[in-house]
């Protein structure tokens, strides 16, 4: 029963995590989105959350290095006025 609560917490601690990176302030000028992509790793322990705010999506926890390859192959997606998708990336 405390190991269902510990994990229940853990959880919840990631998802306010996730919801408060993504009400992060990001406007743009006259463009639709930034070039390259605004992109953000936010660790938590040993995993990590990317999130792409011209995307408004995220790649959820996954290993901190993966997280940094994510955010890194992302922003090399969208140098110039390439506009890849996040969720491209990630897949």
């Amino acid at each position: 029963m405390h190991e269902q609560q510990q994990d229940q917490r853990v959880e919840q601690v990631a998802a306010n995590t996730v919801a408060a990176v993504h009400r992060r302030d990001h406007h743009h000028g006259q463009t639709q989105e930034c070039h390259p992509h605004a992109v953000e790793v936010v660790h938590l322990g040993h995993r990590a959350v990317t999130v792409c705010h011209d995307c408004l999506a995220d790649s959820g926890f996954v290993p901190e290095r993966q997280a940094e390859t994510l955010a890194r192959r992302h922003l090399e997606q969208t140098l110039g006025e390439a506009s890849v998708p996040f969720s491209a990336a990630v897949a």
